[in-house]
């Protein structure tokens, strides 16, 4: 008798143990869901964004490998706390100088503040851009990234500095006083005369009508690409070839 009662008093323990084992290791053999995490957007699907933000609020843009290559040296010197104004102004010598080829965007709202013409350097070519230096006195425009400066009234009237960005393309900006100022010959009737826009000794000249507009909204450390699919700069720039 007592043997049969401790068998079954063993039985009882065996069972309770093995259950409260069991449910054990039930328990400790869940595992938390996976938490779903956001993966950062690559540089290229922030730039059709944008790209497309701006579209939709405005009729003319420049185009989406101009607007990419100026949004990269745009966000590399924001990154390095360079910009105060949050323009990026598009110069765009792809283009004829018969073609309103200057863009200046309001990187905050995504809207065109202008959209206008602007003539290149004697040196440069006549209704197209196609040379381009950086050495003093050789009126030909310079290719890269710009930061605007403070003003100035000089022979053109109202001018507006920029210092190059770029040493091997356009470092020597203030020391050829390549400016941003108005011109009559960057007026549409001078198209209409001769068939393309005068030339200047290398700087961006706008039409006068709207210079100083323009010049009082981009002062003050904003940004200005001056853009073309030329193979030395594009393979060159330290702007256009860093991860962003």
């Amino acid at each position: 008798m007592k043997y049969r009662v401790l068998t079954v008093l063993g039985v009882l323990v065996f069972s309770f143990a093995f259950h409260n084992a069991d449910a054990i290791n039930s328990k400790t053999s869940i595992k938390p869901a996976p938490v779903a995490t956001e993966t950062e957007p690559t540089f290229e699907a922030r730039v059709a964004d944008l790209y497309d933000s701006f579209s939709l609020k405005n009729s003319s843009m420049p185009n989406m490998l101009a607007f990419e290559r100026a949004f990269k040296g745009y966000s590399k010197l924001k990154e390095e706390g360079k910009v105060q104004n949050n323009l990026l102004t598009i110069v765009d010598f792809d283009l004829s100088s018969t073609k309103k080829r200057m863009w200046i965007l309001d990187m905050d709202s995504h809207t065109v503040l202008f959209n206008t013409y602007v003539a290149h350097g004697q040196g440069t070519g006549g209704e197209f851009a196609k040379n381009f230096s950086n050495i003093e006195n050789s009126h030909q425009s310079s290719l890269g990234f710009y930061m605007t400066g403070a003003t100035y009234y000089g022979g053109n009237g109202l001018s507006l500095y920029m210092d190059g960005m770029e040493k091997q393309f356009n470092s020597n900006a203030r020391k050829r006083y390549i400016v941003i100022h108005g011109a009559d010959y960057a007026e549409p009737s001078f198209i209409q005369r001769v068939g393309r826009l005068g030339r200047s000794y290398g700087c961006p000249a706008v039409p006068n009508k709207i210079a100083k507009n323009l010049i009082n909204t981009i002062k003050g450390q904003s940004v200005v690409y001056i853009h073309k699919s030329n193979p030395n700069y594009l393979q060159n720039s330290t702007f256009l070839n860093y991860e962003a």
